[in-house]
């Protein structure tokens, strides 16, 4: 996976690139709408986040070259900097677009659109944030080294998490007025310490390959602990043997 990014305090770039620019750009030198050269400047630019991700992936974010991104993207070295300033920048679009895949099942749960019972949202919510997860395992291997030294990029991902967790616990409110939720618990709490759980059982089950579990059981052994932890009455049998 190569080593972990350098630290990045400076302040001075953007976790959320600024649109690109495109004056002066060979394959792009046209408003966004324009017509087949700004087609052609969006297809290399999706080119280099395709390229840039997979060697992200095999090198980590220190080790990752421009070179070797601009190659795979079948683009020239220069080029590259008409669509990003950095790979810094590069890496924390991607990183916003993986993490915004993994957070998507969160409204599973806060959002129930079936008749499905809680017991039962809750844990197709869970599988599929683990099988987003199990997806993109090499690459959210790296964010995770890149959050912890890069301060930018881990603020960008706490504000998330905190957005995240007051949402499960607005979800937890509503289940205890409806009765079906342990009324002694701290919604807030109760919300930060499952996503807590979640999410480094992940990474140290599906990054790191700490836990030799197979995906089945770490699916249902996470919702029993969400289950029993909230207080709902658990799936029966019969239902869990149906799905």
């Amino acid at each position: 996976m190569g080593r972990p990014p350098r630290p990045s305090r400076s302040g001075s770039t953007p976790l959320r690139p600024e649109p690109i620019d495109y004056e002066g750009d060979s394959d792009s030198n046209v408003v966004a709408d324009a017509g087949p050269r700004s087609r052609k400047a969006a297809r290399t630019r999706a080119r280099l986040v395709e390229a840039a991700k997979e060697v992200f992936a095999e090198e980590g974010l220190l080790d990752a070259r421009i070179a070797e991104i601009a190659r795979r993207a079948g683009v020239s070295y220069g080029s590259f900097y008409h669509y990003f300033d950095s790979k810094e920048v590069l890496f924390r679009e991607i990183a916003a677009n993986v993490d915004a895949l993994l957070r998507a099942p969160v409204d599973e749960v806060i959002l129930p659109r079936s008749d499905l019972a809680p017991q039962e949202r809750l844990r197709k919510a869970i599988q599929r944030h683990y099988e987003t997860y199990r997806a993109e395992a090499r690459f959210l291997g790296v964010i995770e080294q890149a959050a912890r030294l890069d301060d930018e990029l881990a603020a960008t991902r706490a504000e998330w998490q905190r957005e995240d967790s007051l949402r499960v616990a607005d979800s937890i409110r509503l289940l205890q007025r409806r009765g079906l939720a342990d009324p002694n618990l701290d919604p807030i709490v109760a919300a930060a310490a499952l996503g807590a759980m979640t999410h480094r059982f992940a990474e140290l089950w599906l990054a790191h390959q700490g836990s030799d579990a197979d995906f089945e059981t770490g699916v249902d052994t996470v919702t029993r602990l969400f289950i029993n932890a909230l207080g709902l009455a658990p799936v029966p049998a019969r239902d869990a043997a149906e799905r």
